[in-house]
């Protein structure tokens, strides 16, 4: 085994910020992964709902002012930063004023989906590269969890694919239960492509399902992680039809970390 570097992007992570069952496996899996001698990094969003006063949020100015266009809209990036003391450990937050300023997540007071999550998801996607790439950071490997990094495996793929720092990084992705029963509405592919994607690369995402972001992120992703039992049939059926990738199987097993390792090396060994 050797050194790598991964990079964690999670929508969640306790005790930062827990909806899901995304949380607790993103807090844990990245403290892991460092304890065994690696290098980490972990990414996710800034929601109004994080405590920046009790959790030490301060802002990285040199990693700040960049731009994010959605639509010929610009939305600027902040990026702040927390430590986990007793896990020696930096997490970054993406943070932006119109997206993620709100009391609640995923949903209003009301319960009801949020509308713009469309744009939530392309900004916090492709906010996360852009601030990799300000780190001047090269991960070995990107570790995507959850229905909000989906996009993230195709960028990867695609305008991101000649970028000298993400040139030789692999793609896990993690899927997890179905969290939504709402779609992102059908301007969400076009929306997603960035006006640099094919659209026979998005067509899937028009009016997409947290189902459909799965898939997206299945297909782009150089392996795979089943990170739920409850995981809708037709997922799992998707991630069968996936010849020749890694796959690792559902675990309860929270000491379940060599096999994340044993994956990386697998993936690492493999030409590009």
């Amino acid at each position: 085994m050797t050194k790598k570097r991964v990079l964690f992007i999670s929508s969640e992570m306790t005790p930062f910020l827990k909806v899901s069952s995304v949380g607790e496996l993103a807090r844990m899996l990245p403290q892991a992964i460092q304890e065994k001698d690696n290098e980490i990094r972990v990414l996710m969003p800034r929601f109004g709902c994080i405590n920046e006063r009790r959790n030490r949020l301060h802002e990285v100015v040199r990693l700040s002012g960049i731009n994010i266009t959605i639509d010929d809209n610009d939305n600027p990036l902040t990026i702040k930063v927390a430590s986990l003391p007793e896990a020696k450990m930096q997490v970054y937050f993406l943070d932006n004023e119109d997206f993620f300023h709100r009391k609640f997540v995923y949903t209003d007071e009301n319960n009801a989906f949020y509308g713009d999550n469309d744009e939530r998801t392309i900004f916090f996607c492709k906010g996360a590269l852009e601030t990799v790439k300000k780190l001047g950071w090269q991960p070995d490997i990107i570790h995507c969890q959850g229905w909000m990094t989906s996009l993230i495996p195709l960028y990867l793929k695609t305008i991101y694919k000649d970028e000298p720092v993400f040139r030789l990084a692999k793609v896990v992705y993690s899927v997890f239960e179905n969290q939504f029963d709402e779609n992102m509405g059908k301007e969400f592919g076009r929306k997603a492509s960035l006006n640099a994607i094919d659209n026979k690369q998005v067509s899937s995402l028009a009016n997409a399902t947290c189902s459909d972001l799965y898939m997206s992120g299945i297909t782009h992703a150089d392996a795979l992680v089943k990170a739920s039992n409850e995981i809708d049939p037709e997922v799992t059926k998707f991630i069968k039809k996936q010849k020749g990738k890694l796959v690792i199987e559902h675990s309860e097993n929270e000491d379940n970390i060599d096999a994340y390792i044993d994956l990386y090396d697998t993936l690492l060994q493999r030409q590009n």
